[in-house]
């Protein structure tokens, strides 16, 4: 081991005179979501932009293809 016990304090805490803030928290209930939640709402919305930008994506392709067609 490093020789240091588990109780010893962190160079942070050394250095940190006052006490911790309490977190901040929302005002009113219900607004609280779990983990899968969450990760339901990222994953729909990263899917939303993926989708958006195939759309562009093969839009920009359509419109090269279609310029490239008319001038012949």
């Amino acid at each position: 081991m490093d020789g240091k016990s588990p109780f010893d304090n962190s160079w942070a805490d050394q250095w940190d005179y006052g006490d911790d803030p309490a977190p901040a928290g929302k005002k009113g209930g219900g607004g609280k979501k779990n983990g899968v939640e969450k990760t339901k709402e990222v994953a729909a919305t990263g899917l939303k932009k993926v989708k958006q930008g195939t759309t562009v994506g093969f839009n920009w392709i359509k419109e090269k293809y279609q310029k490239r067609g008319q001038k012949h």
